[in-house]
């Protein structure tokens, strides 16, 4: 794993288990999507130190981007291209230990070496669009990032 699950000293479970109910305190009252995505996005950046994180939304059967943190981004992703198309048309979470290897991947910024995709799914396990973190280091995201980020996930899925 990358030097990167530790800062500081603390864990990146310990970190997600620490900003989690602050996600919720963020969000709690505010009926307003974007404000809400917004803050989770920005939490999540800074809580974490992720290199880029942001979300794509399904608009006409393509990948849009919607609020994100970190160096500008693709706009569009076709359902099947690149790390988030694939997570969107499997409707499952991606974790790529080295994007150079993955088939087909785009990339946005030539920096990001690892990702994990998180699909949003509704009420009826369709995918709405999906979240996409991005990381420096290689191997940087594990089963640890999946459980926590789907969780994340199905927070932002109910606004």
């Amino acid at each position: 794993m990358s030097e990167s699950i530790y800062v500081q000293g603390v864990s990146r479970k310990a970190r997600y288990e620490s900003l989690l109910p602050q996600i919720h305190a963020l969000v709690e009252g505010e009926k307003d999507t974007l404000a809400n995505i917004s803050n989770v996005i920005a939490a999540l950046k800074y809580g974490m130190g992720f290199f880029w994180i942001g979300l794509y939304f399904v608009k006409e059967e393509e990948l849009v981007l919607g609020p994100f943190q970190g160096p500008v981004a693709c706009t569009r992703i076709a359902k099947g291209k690149g790390v988030c198309g694939y997570a969107y048309a499997i409707a499952q979470t991606v974790i790529v230990k080295d994007v150079d290897l993955f088939p087909g991947h785009i990339a946005c910024n030539s920096a990001s070496r690892s990702e994990i995709v998180v699909p949003l799914l509704n009420a009826n396990k369709e995918v709405t669009g999906v979240l996409d973190v991005d990381s420096v280091s290689l191997a940087d995201f594990d089963d640890t990032d999946k459980y926590y980020l789907e969780q994340i996930a199905t927070l932002i899925s109910g606004f």
